[in-house]
């Protein structure tokens, strides 16, 4: 079972560096607006550096949760488990941020916090019974 949340972890962590590029390479690009519901290219160059800072903090989370999954998997558990909770709660506390900010990206906080969500009942309910 832990298996299965450290790669539900794993395909959050996937998720999150896609929103990494989509923010911080590709924020100015008319399929990246529509995402984001940004109206024009104008709105887009205005508010790039804030996106840009917001894609790395998106990295970061996945990042640190991925260096989880590894030290987990090489015999470091306690060390992993902390850094895989650590990030996977993290986005999962941003996908409520989201929604709570503004009901109408429901959707957006949803396909951002699912999988996180997912990852940390799993794990959680894997080291409870081990």
């Amino acid at each position: 079972m832990l298996i299965v949340g450290l790669i539900l972890a794993a395909l959050a962590a996937a998720f999150h560096v896609f929103i990494f590029v989509l923010e911080s390479v590709r924020w100015t690009q008319p399929a990246t607006r529509k995402i984001f519901g940004v109206a024009s290219e104008a709105d887009a160059e205005t508010t790039k550096p804030l996106a840009f800072n917001q894609g790395f903090y998106n990295l970061f989370l996945a990042l640190a949760t991925l260096l989880g999954i590894v030290l987990v998997l090489s015999g470091q558990p306690t060390v992993g488990l902390t850094l895989v909770f650590a990030g996977t709660g993290m986005m999962l506390a941003a996908a409520l941020v989201l929604v709570l900010s503004n009901v109408k990206m429901a959707r957006s906080a949803l396909m951002q916090g699912t999988l996180p969500l997912l990852a940390v009942i799993v794990t959680a309910v894997a080291v409870g019974i081990s």
